[in-house]
């Protein structure tokens, strides 16, 4: 075998604990909705933000403040819902992946119907605003569009360089000074460029038993450059 087919792969978990997520101008609006639970102006709050931006850390955050059951698609019949135990949220990610399925959708529009009546809350996140969705259900359609809804925008510069410190603690790598000053100029300013350059950026090091370093972010960033 050659040293690339020996590189080992170990798992790594992020940390989503609540003091684990990074507050900044870009997500402090979602924050603050999440915060001001109980108090929603409907039965739903929809965070709505790009793949890798914190929707769900930030949900899981709700999570251990609240409490709340989350849902999956396919684990629920419309039936169903009435025999879910109280709980002072029901929590759905990506909830983009129900719509177009008629039965999800009523499950969906009979968990909504449920809030509405019982004061129960829905959380939900996705990565494109309800108005986009192609629904099936007309009346489960004009409900979820006149949600409450938070976004979370493009990051900024500090909020960048705190992602990328969190992602390579995560995977217990240490960097050298001055890879996160190098890297933020040159990468593509959004989340998910973040996840693919420290996931490549650690591959690289482990294959070739390399410290990260301003050389081997040179070398992940060519392609991209």
């Amino acid at each position: 075998m050659t040293p690339e087919q020996l590189t080992l792969h170990w798992e790594h978990r992020p940390a989503l604990g609540v003091d684990d997520f990074l507050i900044s101008p870009c997500n402090e609006q979602a924050v603050a909705k999440i915060d001001a639970f109980p108090n929603w102006t409907s039965p739903a709050l929809v965070i709505v933000g790009a793949q890798g931006c914190g929707k769900t850390h930030l949900l899981r955050v709700f999570q251990s403040m609240h409490g709340g059951t989350v849902l999956h698609p396919g684990d629920l019949s419309a039936n169903a819902v009435g025999g879910l135990d109280d709980a002072p949220a029901f929590i759905i990610e990506d909830a983009a992946s129900w719509i177009g399925d008629r039965d999800r959708e009523e499950a969906l529009f009979h968990v909504y119907n449920r809030c509405f009546s019982s004061g129960e809350k829905l959380l939900i996140s996705a990565r494109t605003f309800p108005s986009h969705w192609d629904f099936k259900i007309a009346d489960l359609a004009s409900r979820l569009k006149a949600a409450a809804v938070a976004e979370i925008g493009p990051p900024d510069d500090s909020l960048l360089m705190a992602i990328l410190a969190k992602l390579f603690a995560d995977r217990q790598v240490r960097v050298a000074p001055g890879v996160f000053e190098y890297v933020i100029p040159r990468i593509e300013r959004t989340f998910a460029a973040i996840q693919d350059f420290v996931a490549a950026a650690d591959n690289l090091a482990l294959k070739d038993k390399r410290q990260i370093t301003i050389p081997l972010a040179r070398q992940v960033l060519t392609p991209i450059e």
